[in-house]
């Protein structure tokens, strides 16, 4: 594999990510709030990637989940930007102000700090939505274990765009 700015592991899922969605002809769009674009990021990293990525949004505040991705004030005061509701409403902001055909989102307490009893460091919530689709939109809620010490914030958001990754796959 060519030279790459991310890890083995990242690469070779997007890698995965653009060849299988460029082989049905389908477009993605992410809404990153913790992994700070690296989704986004991994996808570029693959020529061919503008085959498959629409665009991607990041929107690690709070008033930029509303004003981009149109995120209800009230779902982020109900139930918190780390919610099932509010990845939801990422996904469907994202998918709805773009021509993809898939959107996954991910929003999370990276840390160090940031983590409450409810909601510690760790905890990632990912929505994918598909247009067009029946049944419910997808959500998940996650908790990454980063480990002690320095390098947690970096192991959090690396399995965070990893499971994003993975949503992404047809």
């Amino acid at each position: 594999m060519p030279l790459s700015l991310l890890p083995d592991d990242i690469a070779a899922l997007a890698a995965r990510v653009v060849a299988e969605n460029a082989a049905i002809g389908r477009k993605v769009v992410t809404a990153e709030s913790c992994t700070g674009g690296l989704v986004a990021a991994a996808i570029t990293e693959i020529a061919g990637s503008s085959a498959v990525l629409d665009r991607s949004y990041v929107t690690y505040s709070n008033e930029a989940k509303m004003e981009m991705l149109g995120v209800a004030r009230d779902i982020i005061e109900t139930f918190g930007a780390v919610s099932i509701a509010c990845a939801w409403a990422m996904a469907k902001g994202a998918l709805d102000r773009s021509k993809a055909d898939v959107a996954v989102a991910i929003s999370g307490v990276a840390g160090p700090g940031g983590g409450t009893p409810q909601k510690p460091v760790g905890t990632v919530v990912f929505a994918r939505l598909v247009r067009n689709a029946t049944g419910e939109p997808e959500g998940e809620l996650k908790f990454f274990d980063g480990g002690e010490g320095p390098d947690g914030r970096a192991e959090i958001r690396r399995q965070a765009t990893l499971c994003a990754l993975e949503l992404l796959l047809p």
